[in-house]
This record gives structure tokens, sequence and C-alpha cells, in this order.
């Protein structure tokens, strides 16, 4: 089968400037800035699906990833004030702040056969490393076999400060209280310039990378994301991409990168158009060319709603996230089309096998467990 798709490549009426492109993608060499941009402004939707196939069957086969996960989200009372978020009690008509007891009871609730709780939500003002490392202690004491995979860079950027030690201590402190990995979200686009306009007060994009650093560095491995379809550019979204795959060079701490689609409903920027669906599959095919040295592209389907996550199986998407089971509003209050959130394991292998992968069960750390 690729040698047929290299064969369609080779074939396809595109300028000679793409052809070396594809050229270099087919030999495993790695394309530049200028390269990726040439991607975005020329290239047709069905050529960069064939090339995104390349490198996704290179890096995985026919598999597709799932997790049995669930969420649990500990406030959206939050000290930023963020232009895309729906989700903070800024711009959400409902305002919740969970205690330990509350979370730890959802956690008692869980499925016995689920694997990974997502714990991340707002920047709380209040809430500190102390009071984490508590809740993971707690958690594991009732679920030892659980992955713990909680607060973004954000999050942990603004509660290491206020202890005033570094994000090696700081992380070092959770990791032995039982934190595991870390979510990606937060990225938004990296380009200060840009954060100045959408998340002024968030960590800055030197603030999300050094968070990272420190965790891999520890062993703690992470993701990272890319919130798209706002205002930022094509060049901002590849230096966004290019600061990851550079700290991914020096670490090889990142298991997965996740685009996610900007909703505009409930947010200072809701005058902005959504994406089109051709964006959205056109953005995730050039990451997985792009991001040569991730091993994973996610569709998260509550983002993208399930028949669109589907379709980005088709555009380098090698992972579709967990089972979730209607644990998660951040895109929910913001227009998804997936209002519950949940999917049973079943549900979760028809929509891959419905389009012609494998489906695989997986670790937090994408070991096959089944």
């Amino acid at each position: 089968m690729n040698s047929e798709i290299n064969e369609d490549i080779l074939f396809f009426p595109v300028d000679s400037s793409l052809k070396k492109i594809a050229e270099k993608i087919l030999k495993g060499q790695r394309i530049d800035a200028g390269e990726t941009l040439l991607l975005y402004e020329n290239a047709g939707l069905g050529w960069l699906s064939l090339l995104s196939e390349i490198v996704r069957r290179r890096l995985n086969g026919n598999d597709v990833y799932y997790i049995r996960n669930f969420h649990i989200e500990p406030t959206n009372i939050c000290v930023n004030r963020c232009r895309f978020c729906s989700y903070s009690n800024h711009f959400s008509k409902k305002s919740w702040d969970l205690t330990i007891e509350e979370m730890l009871d959802s956690v008692c609730k869980a499925d016995a056969t689920v694997r990974e709780i997502h714990i991340t939500g707002a920047v709380h003002p209040e809430k500190g490393l102390q009071y984490y490392g508590e809740l993971f202690k707690k958690v594991h004491d009732i679920r030892p076999d659980l992955h713990i995979k909680a607060l973004s860079a954000v999050e942990l950027d603004y509660i290491i400060k206020k202890e005033g030690i570094t994000n090696a201590e700081g992380l070092k402190y959770l990791k032995d209280c039982g934190l595991n990995s870390i979510p990606g979200g937060g990225a938004e686009i990296l380009d200060d310039t840009l954060r100045k306009k959408i998340c002024e007060t968030k960590a800055s994009t030197r603030e999300w990378l050094a968070v990272h650093e420190a965790a891999h560095r520890l062993g703690i491995t992470s993701n990272a994301t890319m919130l798209y379809g706002h205002i930022e550019t094509y060049r901002q979204r590849i230096l966004h991409m290019q600061l990851l795959r550079d700290l991914q060079d020096q670490t090889g701490g990142f298991n997965a990168f996740i685009p996610l689609k900007f909703r505009n409903m409930n947010n200072e920027l809701s005058g902005i158009s959504e994406t089109s669906v051709i964006e959205d599959m056109k953005n995730y095919a050039i990451a997985r060319l792009f991001l040569d040295n991730f091993p994973h592209l996610k569709g998260y389907w509550p983002m993208l709603g399930k028949p669109m996550a589907q379709l980005a199986l088709s555009f380098g998407v090698d992972d579709m996230d967990g089972t979730i089971n209607d644990s998660t509003r951040i895109y929910s209050l913001a227009g998804a089309e997936e209002q519950t959130p949940q999917l049973t394991v079943s549900e979760m292998k028809t929509i891959i096998q419905e389009a012609h992968r494998i489906p695989v069960e997986r670790d937090s750390l994408y070991n096959k467990v089944n």
C-alpha cells in the first residue's frame, strides 16, 4: 500500500516546489518553515492527505489508539481572562469550585476499567501546590493503578511561582505525590505578540515551554496543543510548531500533538467565523508532516465531533483520545457539536473500524494493552 501511495504522489499535478517537498517527505527528511508555509498556502487537500498518510503509516501502521479515561475539571474560577475562553467564570453562565471530597467521589464512581484521570481546569487564585499534591495522593489511595495526567503548564507555572521555587522543584514534589504526566493545554499559539492580544495575563511562550522541559527532564511526559482558527496567521502556527519540534529534539518528552479548533460561542472572539472542515483537515495533515519527531497526532473528538474526528484519520491522525464519559465541559461551553461528550469502547472501535483502521487500546504512555 505504501508503494501505491508513493506512486500516486509522484504523478500528482502539483508545481515543482511542492514536488520537492514531497520528495523530502518520501525520503524521511525534515521540512523547514518556508516549505511548510508553501504547504499551507498552495497545497491541495487530497495531496496533503496522501502525504500525511505516508507519514502516519510510517510511524504507526494502521493502528489508531484510544484510552479508557475520564476528566475532572476542579474549577472554572480563573485569574486569567482569555478572550477565546468560554469556560472560565468570566464568560460561563455557571461557576463551580469542586471540593476534594467531590472530586474523590468521582474517582470512586469511575468504572474499574478506566486507566487515566485527566485533571485540569482554570487557574484558581487560591489553590496551590500542596492542595493539588494532597489531591493526587488521595486519588492514588483510592485507585493506585490510575494514571494521573494533571495540570496544564499554565496552571503549573502559576502555582509553582506562588511557592517561590523552581519548576523542577515544584514538579518533583507533585511527581512524588502521584503526578504521572501533564496535558498540553494553555499553549494556544506560542507567539508572545499574539498572546498579548488573546491571553495577555497567561504564562508566556518561554514559561510554557520551560514547564514542559522541566517535566521531561524529570521523566514526566506531556502532550502539546495548538489553538488555531482565531486571529493567528499561518506563520504563527508554524512558529508554534517549530518551538515544539525544537524542544522535542532536546527532550523527547512529548507523546502527542493535539490541534484544537477555536470554537466561537460565549467568548470575546465570538465575531470570528470558525474554520472550515477543509482548513481543519489541512491543519492536521501539515502538523503530521512538520512534527516529524512527535510519535502521535490526536484528533480530539469532543472538540471536532465524532464524524470529523473520524475524517481526520485520513489526514495523519492516529489517536482518538478516550471514552471520557461526559466529564468535560471546556468545549461544550464553547459550542462544540458534542454537548455530552462520551463514547463507549464499542462505539470508539466502530468509528475507527469504519475508517478502515485498527482500534488499539492503549495506556497513557501509548503502550498497547489489548
